[in-house]
């Protein structure tokens, strides 16, 4: 495992599970979560894989803007599905497919491989790298 020296520490506190209310402690989220209705939920509200999808595609954008060497990413695109699902054991587990449109990159091959950079250094990739299935794709 590779440790970190600290720069900055995000805290939220949940209540109420995936049925209850998450806060930051400064104040910056604050809002009720819900079951999606696809997995018997009543919906309306934001839930965790939804966080994480939005977690994730912020910071993979600023680890592509960090292997981006020169190609202008001011029209990037960086979609990121969370997928909820039944583990083969019984409990449940994520997946996330990645999909970045960088029109400035001088072909899908060129933008290809600064997403796979991307994915190398991107905080959120090293922590689900080997645990759970991430497939990253640049689109045209």
């Amino acid at each position: 495992m590779e440790k970190i020296t600290i720069d900055y520490t995000a805290t939220a506190v949940n209540t109420g599970g995936r049925k209850g209310h998450v806060k930051t402690d400064d104040g910056q989220l604050d809002f009720d979560v819900a079951m999606p209705k696809e997995i018997g939920g009543e919906g309306g509200k934001t839930n965790p894989e939804q966080l994480f999808a939005a977690g994730y595609a912020a910071c993979f954008g600023g680890a592509l803007g960090a292997v981006a060497k020169g190609v202008k990413l001011n029209d990037a695109e960086i979609t990121v599905k969370a997928h909820l699902g039944k583990t083969e054991n019984g409990g449940f587990g994520l997946a996330v497919d990645i999909i970045c449109k960088i029109p400035q990159a001088e072909s899908l091959e060129a933008a290809q491989k600064l997403v796979e950079a991307a994915h190398e250094v991107c905080p959120y990739s090293k922590a689900t790298r080997g645990n759970i299935e991430v497939n990253v794709k640049a689109v045209a």
